[in-house]
């Protein structure tokens, strides 16, 4: 003789469990958005941004799961190291943090910074002007604080941007992308930017280092963690995925109390942006 059926609000949450704990799954293994709260990665990505990270590339660690704590576990499944010029999530030791960074160096690199100048292996990396960024100031990216402020200037449009100094990097392996770099900028408190002059330091097998393409304003790993940064190479097991693209972006100026202002607020040359690097 059949059971009672269950009753109607066990079927329910039978059914929202299952159904959570499959986007749980799919965040964990396959992909995961993310936002991006600062400015330490333009110009590739911007204050407000909403992007898409594949979390299979490089196989499979704690750090994958969309919950993971700080203390990532020294183990990972189907493992990859990601190639020169990934954009990657990185879990920070210490706080779990997720940043995202770029990669620059490999195990077995000497990675060193001279004057702002990337060195690897002993060889300056090459890099060319490549013009300016004329990135829209907006309440996201305000485009006033520290030495940025000197880079704030109205544009042909009457317009202000945010006009900072590109070049154009190219990694051994032929990965290019573009970074900022003010030079050796002279910050508020009158010292020059501590990540101009760096290393050099070798990374460690089952490591890589990261570092921001916004170079003067990026915690990455050349700075420790009493300074919100990365403490050096980093382990491959925090690595949680790789960014892919842009979904969205938002430019600070909605509100909850007024949903119309999201869609007023979306910043539309953004949506859809590849952040895979080129390769000459």
């Amino acid at each position: 003789m059949a059971g009672d059926p269950k009753p109607g609000w066990l079927r329910t949450l039978g059914g929202w469990l299952v159904a959570l704990g499959i986007f749980f799954l799919f965040q964990s293994a396959v992909a995961r958005p993310y936002y991006i709260p600062s400015g330490s990665m333009m110009p590739a990505l911007r204050t407000g941004d909403r992007l898409v990270a594949s979390k299979f590339p490089y196989g499979f660690s704690q750090a994958s799961l969309m919950i993971h704590g700080k203390d990532i576990a020294k183990t990972r499944l189907f493992g990859r190291t990601p190639d020169r010029g990934d954009i990657v999530i990185v879990v920070r030791r210490g706080d779990g943090e997720d940043l995202i960074k770029r990669v620059i160096g490999l195990p077995g690199d000497t990675v060193e910074v001279r004057h702002g100048q990337l060195v690897l292996n002993g060889k300056p990396v090459p890099r060319v002007p490549n013009g300016h960024a004329m990135i829209p100031v907006d309440a996201a990216v305000p485009c006033d604080e520290g030495p940025l402020a000197a880079f704030r200037k109205a544009g042909p449009d009457g317009k202000p941007y945010c006009q900072l100094p590109l070049f154009r990097e190219t990694l051994p392996n032929g990965a290019s992308y573009d970074v900022v770099d003010l030079g050796d900028t002279v910050l508020p408190n009158g010292y020059l930017s501590p990540g101009d002059t760096y290393g050099p330091i070798t990374v460690p097998a089952g490591h890589v280092f990261l570092m921001g393409d916004n170079r003067d304003q990026s915690a990455d790993s050349r700075f420790g963690s009493d300074e919100l940064g990365l403490g050096g190479p980093v382990p491959l097991e925090t690595i949680a995925g790789r960014a892919e693209f842009v979904t969205h972006s938002f430019d600070g100026e909605g509100s909850w109390f007024n949903p119309l202002a999201y869609v007023t607020a979306i910043r539309r040359d953004r949506s859809f942006t590849s952040l895979r690097p080129q390769h000459d």
